[in-house]
This record gives C-alpha cells, sequence and structure tokens, in this order.
C-alpha cells in the first residue's frame, strides 16, 4: 500500500478563483520576485505541475528584475521533468522506455499471459480506441502506484486482468533495466524517501526554496516529492481556487482542504495585475461564473473591486452559432481575418481551441483551407503522416525482397499488365504507394538501399530518393517540420529493433513494430508546441490554454455531447460499470459532500446521478480555465448538426444556455450567414466564384413564384466583375475560372477552346 503523504512545511498562498492569464503570470512573478531578494535567483526552484504553458511562465519570470539590475534567469521545471533528472542522478544508466517501446513490449505482455481474457474485453478489443484506453488506463494506473494485490478480492474481473498484465509488464520493464514516463515520479519519490545512496542531499543541494506553482493540481505522489524535495528548504506552494481539473479527476476536495491536510499554513492572495492600464475583460464575469458560480448580481462580498466598481456589472462573450461543424471552423476563420484586419492583429494572438487533442489536425487543416495560417507544431498520427507510410511501404517490401529476391520483379511485371489497378495486397498498396511518392522508381532502387543494417538501410533510402527535399518542396513548413518529426520516429524505432530482443533486428521484426505503433498511436501524443517562431494562429486541446494568454480565443464545439459529454473517464467501459468500479483509477462513486466540496457550483439538493454530476463539473470548469486565456475577446462556437448520412441534430452546450439565462450575462451573436461580411482572399474567391450562379438562381427564384427580378442590379455587378477581369490586375487562372462559371450559369458545360 501507498505510505502516507509527509507533511509539508511551508505556505500555500490560493488566489480565490481563475484570474486572467496575465494577472495569474504578475502573481507567479511577484512571489518568485521575493524569494529570489531573499535567496538569490539561482538558489529558487520553481515547479510547475504540468509543462503545458511552461514557456509562457519562463517568459513572465524572466522579465522579473532583480536587486542589482541584473537578468533573473530563473529555474523552472514541470515536475515530471524534475523527476525524471532526479532518477537519472541516482542512475545515469537507467533508460526510458519510449512510447513505441512501450506498445511492443505491452502488446508482447498481453499476448502471452497466463489468464484468460474477460468476454467483454474480447469483445471490446474489436473497437479502434480500445488499445489506446487500456494504455491510458494501465498509465494511470502506474502513475497512482495500483497494483492488483494491493486491492481487495472483489475487483471488476475486468481489471484484474488489465492490473494483473499492468504488474507483468513492469516485471518486464524492471528486468530490463527500463522505467516508464509514467512511473518517474512514483520510482523518484521512493528513491527520495529511502534517501537511496545520498540522494537527497545531492539533489537538494542547488536550492534554498521552493516555489511549487499550479499547486492545485497536484496529486497525492506529487505532494509526496514535493516534501521528499523540500525538507530542508522554504517551500511556497501558490495555488488557485475552483481551477483543478486533472487532480479532481483522481481525488475529491478543494485545494484549500488538501493543503490543510498536507501541513501546509494557508493564506488567501489577492491577484497582481498583468496590466495597470488593461480593461477588465468583457468575459471575466463569465469566467468566475463557470468557474465559481459567481453571478454579477451577488452581494456576500466575494466580489473583487473591478466587479464592485461597476453599479451593472455585466459578462459578455461573442456567439457564433453554424449549422455543421465544417461551417462552425470557416465562420471562425472568418472572424480571425476580420479581427486581423480591424484590429491590425498578428495570428499569434490568436488561439482555437478544441475538446480533444484528436481534433487538432482536421481543424488546424480547415482553418488553413480557409486561408488562415496556423502554428501548432506536433507529431500527428503516424497513420496520416505520408513520409511515415512511404517508410512503412518500404519496410513491407523489403521484407518481401528478403522471403524471394525475384518477388517484386514479379509482381512489378504482373502490376504492369493490370495497368497498376487497386489491390488490397500489401505489397501492391506499398508499390503503388512508392510509384506515387519517388520519381522514376523501380523495384532496383529497394535492393540499392538495403544493406545488413535496417536503420542505415532507411538512411540510405531517405538520401538516395532526397526525402527530406521532397518533403520541403511540397509540403507547407508546419506538415514538413511534423514530417520530419515522424522520420525521425520510424529511425529511432529501427535503432530500438536493431537493440532489443523483443523482436528480430531485421525488416521482419521493423515492420512489425511500425504496424503496432501506426495502429496505436494517437495523434499529438507527444510534444507540442504553439508559440513557434514564424507565427500563425494555435491550434490546440483546449486544456492547453490553462497557462496562456491571447487576444483572442474560440472555443469550439460547445455542444453539450462535449461539454460536459456523454461518457465521463473511459469509453472502455459503460458508465454503469465505471459507478460501481471502486479500483478504477478515478473518482467514479463520490459522495453529496465530495461534490458540494469540491464544487461550488452545485446545489445538494439538485444532484441526481453523483457519477456525472462530478465530472460534468469539471468539464464546466475546463471551460472556465479556456475562458480565462482571451485577454481581449471571448467566442463560443458552436453548431446543430453532423455530417455523414443521419445528419445528427445537436443542443448547444447546457453551460452557454445556463450563462444566456443567468442575469448580467449573455451572448452577442457573430453573423455567420452566407451574407455576412467577406474576410480574407480564400472567401473573397469563393464568394467571386458563387457569384454568377447565385445571380442567376435569384432571377429564376422570382420568376418562378411571379415576382418581377431586379435585372438593374443584377447587371451593375456583373459590369463590376468585368471590369475587373478586363483589367488584368488578377491571376489568369482565375479570371478563367470566373468565366467559366459565367458560361456554367448559361448552360455551357463544356468550353469551346
Amino acid at each position: 500500500m501507498a505510505s502516507p503523504s509527509p507533511a509539508l512545511d511551508g505556505t500555500c498562498k490560493l488566489l480565490p478563483a481563475p484570474a486572467p492569464s496575465t494577472d495569474v503570470f504578475a502573481t507567479v512573478a511577484a512571489e518568485y520576485a521575493a524569494l529570489a531578494a531573499e535567496h538569490g535567483p539561482r538558489n529558487v526552484l520553481v515547479l510547475k505541475r504540468h509543462p503545458a504553458g511552461l514557456e509562457s511562465l519562463t517568459e513572465a519570470l524572466a522579465d522579473v528584475e532583480q536587486a542589482d539590475g541584473g537578468p533573473s534567469s530563473p529555474r523552472i521545471e514541470s515536475v515530471p521533468e524534475h523527476a525524471s533528472k532526479t532518477i537519472e542522478e541516482f542512475d545515469p544508466t537507467l533508460d526510458r522506455l519510449e512510447y513505441e517501446e512501450r506498445i511492443e513490449l505491452i502488446s508482447l505482455v498481453i499476448d502471452g499471459a497466463s489468464r484468460s481474457v474477460p468476454e467483454y474485453l474480447e469483445r471490446a478489443g474489436a473497437h479502434e480506441s480500445f488499445s489506446r484506453d487500456v494504455g491510458q488506463l494501465l498509465l494511470e494506473a502506474t502513475r497512482q502506484r495500483i497494483r492488483l494485490d494491493d486491492l481487495a478480492a472483489d475487483v471488476h474481473d475486468c481489471l484484474a486482468f488489465l492490473y494483473a498484465m499492468n504488474d507483468r509488464f513492469h516485471g518486464e520493464i524492471d528486468d530490463r533495466g527500463y522505467v516508464e514516463r509514467a512511473d518517474v515520479i512514483p520510482r523518484a519519490v521512493d528513491l527520495l524517501e529511502a534517501d537511496a545512496d545520498g540522494l537527497r542531499a545531492r539533489v537538494t543541494a542547488s536550492f534554498d526554496a521552493v516555489l511549487a506553482v499550479e499547486f492545485e493540481e497536484y496529486r497525492d505522489l506529487d505532494r509526496r516529492y514535493l516534501g521528499a524535495l523540500t525538507g530542508e528548504a522554504d517551500l511556497v506552494c501558490l495555488g488557485e481556487r475552483h481551477a483543478s481539473v486533472e487532480r479532481t479527476r483522481v481525488e475529491p476536495g478543494p485545494i484549500e482542504e488538501v493543503a490543510t491536510d498536507a501541513g501546509l499554513e494557508v493564506e488567501s492572495l489577492d491577484p497582481a495585475s498583468g496590466d495597470e492600464t488593461a480593461e477588465t475583460p468583457p468575459h471575466r464575469a463569465i469566467t468566475r461564473f463557470l468557474a465559481a458560480g459567481e453571478s454579477p448580481d451577488r452581494t456576500d462580498g466575494s466580489r473583487d473591486d473591478a466587479d464592485a466598481a461597476n453599479a451593472n456589472p455585466t459578462g459578455t462573450a461573442r456567439r457564433i452559432r453554424t449549422e455543421t461543424a465544417r461551417e462552425q471552423v470557416r465562420a471562425v476563420a472568418t472572424e480571425i481575418q476580420s479581427l486581423s484586419d480591424r484590429r491590425d492583429w498578428s495570428y499569434d494572438e490568436f488561439a482555437v481551441a478544441v475538446p480533444r487533442i484528436e481534433r487538432v489536425p482536421e481543424t488546424r487543416r480547415r482553418l488553413r483551407d480557409a486561408g488562415v495560417p496556423t502554428a501548432t507544431i506536433g507529431t500527428p498520427s503516424l497513420a496520416e503522416d505520408p513520409a511515415v507510410n512511404e517508410l512503412y511501404a518500404v519496410a513491407t517490401l523489403q521484407c518481401e525482397r528478403e522471403r524471394d529476391g525475384d518477388a517484386l520483379t514479379k509482381i512489378d511485371a504482373a502490376d504492369a499488365i493490370r495497368d497498376h489497378r487497386a489491390s488490397s495486397d500489401p505489397r501492391d498498396v506499398s508499390l503503388n504507394r512508392l510509384r506515387a511518392r519517388v520519381p522514376d522508381f523501380s523495384p532496383d532502387l529497394l535492393t540499392e538501399t538495403a544493406g545488413s543494417s535496417v536503420r542505415r538501410s532507411l538512411e540510405r533510402w531517405i538520401r538516395r530518393t532526397n526525402l527530406k527535399e521532397r518533403i520541403a518542396g511540397e509540403e507547407d513548413w508546419i506538415d514538413a517540420r511534423e514530417q520530419y518529426a515522424g522520420v525521425r520516429r520510424v529511425l529511432e524505432i529501427a535503432r530500438f529493433v536493431e537493440e532489443t530482443d523483443l523482436v528480430g533486428p531485421d525488416w521482419q521484426g521493423l515492420r512489425r513494430m511500425l504496424r503496432r505503433t501506426i495502429q496505436y498511436d494517437a495523434p499529438y501524443v507527444h510534444a507540442v508546441e504553439t508559440r513557434p517562431p514564424t507565427g500563425g494562429v494555435t491550434v490546440c486541446a483546449v486544456d492547453d490554454l490553462k497557462y496562456d494568454s491571447r487576444n483572442a480565443v474560440f472555443l469550439l464545439d460547445l455542444i453539450d455531447e462535449t461539454y460536459p459529454g456523454e461518457q465521463f473517464l473511459t469509453q472502455l467501459f459503460p458508465s454503469a460499470w465505471l459507478r460501481e468500479m471502486g479500483a478504477y483509477p478515478a473518482v467514479t462513486d463520490p459522495s453529496i459532500a465530495d461534490i458540494t466540496g469540491t464544487f461550488e457550483t452545485v446545489d445538494a439538493a439538485a444532484v441526481g446521478d453523483p457519477f456525472e454530476t462530478y465530472h460534468a463539473q469539471r468539464a464546466r470548469r475546463r471551460l472556465a480555465l479556456a475562458a480565462r486565456a482571451a485577454e481581449r475577446t471571448l467566442y463560443c462556437c458552436s453548431y446543430e448538426r453532423g455530417s455523414g448520412g443521419l445528419r445528427r441534430t445537436y443542443d448547444e452546450s447546457r453551460y452557454l444556455k445556463l450563462v444566456e439565462s443567468t442575469p448580467g450575462l449573455g451572448f452577442e451573436d457573430v453573423d455567420a450567414t452566407a451574407g455576412a461580411a467577406i474576410h480574407g482572399e480564400t472567401n473573397a474567391l469563393e464568394a467571386l466564384l458563387a457569384q454568377p450562379r447565385g445571380e442567376l438562381e435569384r432571377v429564376l427564384r422570382e420568376a418562378s413564384t411571379g415576382g418581377e427580378a431586379d435585372l438593374g442590379e443584377t447587371e451593375a455587378l456583373f459590369e463590376e466583375i468585368a471590369v475587373v477581369l478586363e483589367a488584368g490586375d488578377i491571376d489568369d487562372e482565375l479570371a478563367d475560372a470566373v468565366r467559366s462559371q459565367f458560361e456554367f450559369a448559361a448552360g455551357e458545360v463544356v468550353r469551346d477552346e
């Protein structure tokens, strides 16, 4: 069983409610400046719980002036990063298990399981998300040090099977000298608490004070790590009330109660101002309402001075409501281009937040198709990476060449007879992919680049076919960087294949690992950089905005199916099962006291289903934290219908309806109709091309209903277009496209050359 958390000796300063991000940065900077003045800037260690937002926080602290006028050079790390360095200090030879290696090893463990697989898991295994859902559950179990032997005998049979596999998996990685990323903090806690080989003194010798930022998200093991680290150091913890989303997933309770139980002296702290001249954001009251349930008309003294100074405090955000999800993104693109034109804001000053990281690639692509440059850098799903698919095709065909040296020549000849017709055979698919991507491809190229080392063979292929040059020449810079990252991942997998005993050090082993990794990989599970130097609109998951700030923030998909959602915690098990799974690594059976103590937004008398109520409130809090990242304007975006044959309808999020029904709060609707003002080159081109057909349809509608169409307006419009075309100031292809639209409208489907 886990050891009790050691008492923390220090102070916990809590902000009353989620403040604007700039004010949070200013508050952290003020606390850091006080510690730096007392101990020296290099003797103060700043630990933030999560890596997201670390760069923005570093920039804020770097601006702190020291007593001698010199730069502060703050030491800032996330807790996982610092714990990793602690482990390396103890054993520099210890290897961290990489993502791809974990997939392969845990697959082998499950394949070799002696326990019978529960029937439910057998059936669930057919679902696309099964492997990822299982992986996430086991990662969370690892983070919390859950072991099957420590649990009661009545554990659900599915959980018992998965925890047994996890225990066996960790036995394997221990035998091989690896440490899993999810096990970094638990392992570091054990080493520090045991003071193994005098580790504690070596790790703590470089600082005299610790500033623990984002303390509301520190879990039990995180607090134990902090306690083991700060026995001889001054400790100041800085947190926010009503702001915990990740910690409350696994443990209920308000942060002030957690801090008090940990032995900290709790103080309330008013936020510092990041900009004394800045106006209060118009949506601030909405943020406070979503986070803490504070209505603008409250008179209980909990409102701050900025609210109290306003006799009629109001909170206003802008709302975009469209018919479909595709139109939602297009309306967002139009609004971004409009704001950029009218207020002279750079694209860096915008953020578009989606509910899940998996939605980033599609949203980013649609924004770029609408003419909006985006800036998010990350690692998308390997299955969507053309360069990775090319290298996987190489591995597939090299396997075939190893099996039969003449096989590729035979297949190529047969394909020539079939005229490269589509085939589901992996060999045909791979050959067709290489023919499409590689100029002057022939099977001889595979023979020329093959060698005894799969890694060096891939490197030869990359050089001989100019893969990196092709990527740079054919892709936008963002896609190019992501594909370069994908190529590096494939080469790292090839290196691992040659060093491990999990698979053979050959093409068969590489193809097996690549296939599993592509199959189980999720988009953007690796590092995501949202402020690259070349600029652009940030597209990110909503949770990544907690420690970020932009002039305008667009929150997408604000429908009830997403906020709060219909399936909480995981898709692996039905919600009815989760309510009964006490051993699941999350809060599954909260009491009414847990709910009302954790969320001030809940009325105990209104609680129906405790499980659903608890996690729905976490979704509400996620919205509040993302909303506070908007310095000037907040946009709440939703749509009415999905795509596909069923065209399912969606209700607007209950939280938007609640905001709208609260006195003093409201929304200003953005005109997202076809007749709205046009902004951006892409939208202007589409509008221009649509006008001939649109005018013809307008005239025909009037005629069909017995009305009189004003042809003078149509003639004036067409004359304007003709003048533009004759002026010769536009691209020849565009001019031809516009003329074609006139001919199509007139019934001339095929142009005569």
